[in-house]
């Protein structure tokens, strides 16, 4: 029998780079192995547009460079990805910290770059999609960060219009 979970595998991404953003023109995600040329992607995509972290997505081996390239998405996890650009205090480490926190406390996990003064977060279905929707607006409106939708669900959808 194998490993349910399967060994961790780097899948890489092409971007299409609009206003020299973003800042590279591949992305490189951690997944795990589905053993049959799919993965489960592990990480929140900083810069892929159209995936979350949990979805299934098949790949294809380059054999020349030794890397696995994405695919078309299988399945989908149903989680959302969603980026914000950190203004307050310069976008340092605490004002990361704090918007993570802040979102964790609604049961959204989340991770920053310094870079970029960015925080990219994974919303899973199972949160309070409306929650955390009124809380990303009232930073947008406090000019505490700016926001992107990299990628969101119908349930995301009909939470912002209820």
């Amino acid at each position: 029998m194998t490993n349910p979970d399967g060994p961790y595998v780097k899948v890489h991404f092409r971007l299409e780079i609009e206003d020299d953003w973003p800042p590279a023109s591949v992305e490189s995600l951690w997944a795990v192995d589905q053993g049959d040329g799919t993965v489960r992607l592990d990480s929140i995509p900083w810069f892929v547009r159209g995936i979350a972290c949990g979805d299934i997505v098949a790949t294809e081996a380059d054999e020349e460079e030794g890397v696995r390239w994405a695919g078309e998405v299988v399945r989908r996890s149903e989680n959302c990805t969603i980026r914000l650009i950190v203004f307050r205090d310069g976008g340092s480490g605490a004002a990361r910290q704090s918007v993570t926190h802040a979102f964790h406390e609604l049961g959204v996990c989340g991770e920053g770059i310094e870079r970029f003064g960015m925080v990219a977060l994974d919303v899973p279905p199972t949160a309070d999609l409306a929650k955390v929707q009124r809380l990303l607006n009232h930073g947008v409106a406090k000019e505490w960060w700016d926001t992107e939708e990299g990628c969101i669900t119908a349930q995301w959808r009909a939470a912002s219009t209820g």
